[in-house]
């Protein structure tokens, strides 16, 4: 990334579309009685990327800007708007964008034969809200498949998983404000990290990536994401097929019953010595 300046004003972050940090000034003050002193930092980025579909305005996401046409492509097949790689004509930036407040806008053509159904979204969803804009509870059902991988990944790994996910986090090392979603084999290699102020952004770049690459379903991979597991995390899993999803936080509710009901295998609080299963745990070996 590219080192701005440190300047009297703190820089908007909603006039930067393409980095996933900006530099800003920040009074930082230390210990009781500190006067405080004035010093550049990091920040992490989140701008509005709008998604037009065959040049309609469709969506707008709230993200940390890169791997934008992962996180559209993502996006889409999470939703069920498409089915298939082959049902994505082109993803790309548009030179058109919202002058009032910056950011991005990618258009996606669609193929005439999709399968998939038509977005139910209102026309805005934030960072920190993977279901926002929904119009129903109806529409919140998810569609995929009971999960059948016969993976197994032994304990002892698992509980080095948090420390490889960190390691490979650059965009976290620098700021601390995004959260990160990893892809590893059963043996522990990540395969793929994306990094967003919204976790379920990240995962949507990684199954985004998948697609392109045409690598779904990942049934025999696992998947860790740096804070808590909730709904959608669980719902984007079953979609993308994958059995296993481990976390550094805590999962909610309704995510554990999801996971029960399309028999994934769910971990909260993974640290180097501990771990809580809350289903299946027959995928965990000692």
């Amino acid at each position: 990334m590219s080192e701005r300046p440190a300047s009297d004003t703190p820089h908007n972050p909603y006039l930067s579309d393409d980095e996933p940090a900006i530099q800003t000034n920040v009074f930082r003050v230390s210990g009781a009685g500190s006067e405080g002193v004035m010093t550049p930092d990091w920040v992490a980025s989140e701008a509005p990327l709008e998604v037009r579909i065959g040049g309609i305005p469709t969506t707008v996401l709230m993200r940390t800007p890169g791997h934008d046409e992962e996180l559209v492509r993502g996006f889409l097949y999470g939703e069920g708007v498409v089915t298939s790689a082959d049902e994505i004509l082109s993803v790309g930036p548009t030179h058109s964008s919202p002058e009032d407040v910056g950011g991005s806008v990618i258009n996606v053509q669609l193929a005439q034969n999709r399968k998939g159904r038509v977005l139910d979204r209102e026309f805005y969803s934030n960072a920190s809200c993977g279901v926002c804009g929904k119009k129903t509870i109806e529409s919140l059902e998810v569609r995929g498949a009971i999960a059948k991988s016969s993976l197994k990944v032994r304990r002892s790994l698992l509980h080095s998983l948090p420390d490889r996910l960190r390691d490979a986090q650059a965009t976290f090392a620098t700021t601390g404000g995004v959260h990160a979603s990893g892809l590893f084999t059963p043996e522990g290699e990540l395969v793929v990290l994306r990094e967003d102020v919204g976790r379920h952004n990240a995962l949507d770049k990684i199954i985004g990536w998948a697609l392109s690459e045409r690598r779904l379903p990942l049934s025999n991979h696992v998947l860790l994401v740096s804070g808590r597991v909730s709904y959608e995390i669980v719902q984007k899993a079953v979609v993308a097929g994958i059995p296993f999803i481990a976390a550094v936080g805590a999962p909610s509710s309704l995510a554990v019953d999801l996971a029960e009901r399309f028999h994934l295998t769910l971990v909260g609080f993974l640290k180097r010595d501990s771990m809580n299963v809350y289903t299946h745990p027959e995928r965990i070996v000692a």
